[in-house]
């Protein structure tokens, strides 16, 4: 394993002073993977893409939460991900949003943070996962009501059952749900990989700066080939 420094994704964004503050630290070093790893798939529903390829300010009339055609281009890469996953037969599991009616937490301060402009009978169509990436029977979903998906799920506890240790992530938003979810598993000492071709946000700046600064303190940031071929030749 790797220890030293490493740049890491988008340091085109940052001046050299930023990354040498960085360089110099010794942040960035290569976490690795593991070999029990499993592919967590993070919102990738039509809220978060909308119903059809479309760039964002179209989509977002229907869907406010959607991230538009950075949401589609990023399900193709999941697609190969995940289909490396199943060739190699380690859990695939997905995230997505509690339906009206069945919450267990509330929304709590989401109220605040976030206008509720779907309505009620968007809600339920809004958490379908993308058809190109649909799960197949005995593919774990879990219905989340915060960023995490391990906050107030099952996650952790499937991930112990399996003998996972190692969370390769996909999904959206790169600087939301998918963070929120990474610094999680970090939290829990799993290894964490972000793919990511298969990430993506409604800001390319924040998407950006999440990668870099993910790659920094909590996980290896990695193609979509290089997670294929890790999952080829587990």
């Amino acid at each position: 394993m790797n220890t030293s420094p490493t740049q890491g994704p988008n340091q085109e964004i940052f001046s050299a002073h930023e990354i040498e503050v960085f360089r110099k630290s010794g942040h960035g070093g290569e976490m690795g993977l593991g070999s029990r790893p499993a592919l967590l798939i993070v919102d990738t529903n039509i809220n978060f893409v909308g119903a059809n390829p479309e760039p964002i300010l179209e989509s977002i009339e229907q869907w406010p939460f959607s991230c538009g055609q950075a949401g589609w281009d990023a399900t193709e890469a999941i697609a190969r991900v995940q289909g490396a996953a199943r060739n190699a037969e380690i859990p695939v599991i997905y995230t997505t949003g509690t339906p009206r009616g069945l919450l267990s937490i509330g929304p709590g301060r989401w109220v605040h943070k976030t206008s509720d402009k779907i309505s009620p009978g968007d809600l339920d169509k809004g958490n379908e996962i993308v058809a190109t990436i649909a799960p197949m029977d005995g593919e774990t979903v879990i219905r989340k009501e915060k960023p995490s998906a391990f906050f107030g799920t099952p996650l952790a506890a499937m991930l112990v059952d399996h003998k996972i240790d190692t969370v390769l992530v996909c999904g959206g938003t790169t600087s939301g749900c998918v963070r929120a979810t990474v610094v999680d598993a970090f939290s829990y000492n799993y290894r964490v990989g972000i793919v990511e071709e298969g990430t993506f946000d409604r800001s390319e700046l924040s998407h950006k700066v999440s990668l870099f600064d993910l790659h920094q303190k909590y996980a290896d940031v990695l193609s979509d080939k290089a997670a294929v071929a890790y999952l080829a030749g587990l």
